[in-house]
This record gives structure tokens, sequence and C-alpha cells, in this order.
């Protein structure tokens, strides 16, 4: 139950002001209202969020105690560079309103972003990766329905500033848990 909780919190907080959650409110802006648009997302953002979690446990199989530790620092660290990542894409001009291309677009946002990046770590470190799996979808699923719910309210919100605060406590958290393995 832990990994579903931790991974649950974290694909949520770490979306917030991500690549994918501010492309589904800027097309929910241009586009009005979709619910093929808002399930495409939600599809996504459950897909990559499973295949995260389900990738950890699998690879958690051939990790020991400490290098799966270790992995979940390395995890965080990637994680923190991502946040910290300036976000400079612009507002599509001309949106599509092909499902199967938002979707894919989503879904290609997703697979290298902090949140995916946590969950997969979580799957491989915690002893029931499927829990972190539906964490991760669920709490990814959220962090879309949220940025659809706010559309272009969502872009005067300081998600710039939240997520360098993310990027301060995962790369602390890095060290951490790395400087723990290491020498304890």
């Amino acid at each position: 139950m832990s990994a579903l909780l931790f991974a649950l919190v974290a694909a949520f907080t770490l979306s917030i002001g991500a690549r994918d959650q501010l492309l589904v409110a800027d097309l929910r802006a241009r586009l009005g209202p979709s619910p093929g648009m808002l399930a495409a997302g939600m599809a996504s953002a459950a897909t990559t969020g499973a295949l995260a979690g389900w990738a950890g446990g699998k690879i958690s199989a051939s990790l020991s105690v400490n290098t799966a530790q270790m992995f979940v620092a390395m995890a965080l660290l990637l994680a923190a560079l991502e946040l910290a990542w300036p976000n400079r894409e612009k507002i599509p001009s001309e949106p599509t309103r092909s499902l199967f291309a938002i979707g894919l677009a989503l879904a290609l946002r997703q697979l290298t972003d902090a949140a995916r990046f946590v969950v997969f770590a979580l799957g491989a470190a915690l002893a029931f990766p499927q829990m972190a799996a539906l964490g991760g979808a669920l709490g990814g699923m959220a962090a879309i329905a949220t940025g659809y719910a706010l559309g272009e309210r969502l872009r005067s919100l300081p998600h710039r500033q939240i997520r360098l605060v993310l990027a301060a406590v995962a790369f602390l958290m890095a060290i951490l848990i790395g400087i723990s393995v290491r020498y304890y």
C-alpha cells in the first residue's frame, strides 16, 4: 500500500506545471472542452505511469538492496534535473484535433518526465511494483485532469518556482539517499 501512496503523491506532485499538464491545459483553452481529449490524456497518463512502475519491477529482480537504493538516488537526480530544466515550449498556434496525435504527444512527453522517473525507481525499490504502477497511473491521471480543469488559468500559476523547489527537494533526497547507501 505504501508503494501506491508514494507513487501517487510523487506522480501528481512532480507533474505540477509539467509539459504534459501544460499541453492539456493549452489545448483545452484553444480547442474548448473535449471529452475525447481528456480521455486521450487520461489513457496516456495511465499507460505511461503503469509502464514506468512495471519496468521498475522488472529491473528490481536483478538489483540488490543497496543497488536498488542507489537506483532510487539516481532516478531522483534525473527527476531533479528534469524539474529544473526550463520549459520553453510555446502554445501551439494551430493545435490538432486528432486524439491519436494528442495522446502520442502526451505519451512522448510523459515517458521522460520527472514523475515517471520516480515511479520507475519506486517500482524497482519497493516490494510491490504493481502498486507503484497503479499509483503512478492514478497520480498522472489526476495531474492531467487538473490541467484540463484549469485550462488557461494554469499558465497564471507560479509553476516554474514550484518546480524549482521540487527540483531542490529531489536533489537533496538523491544526495542523502546516495550518501546513506555509500557510507551506511
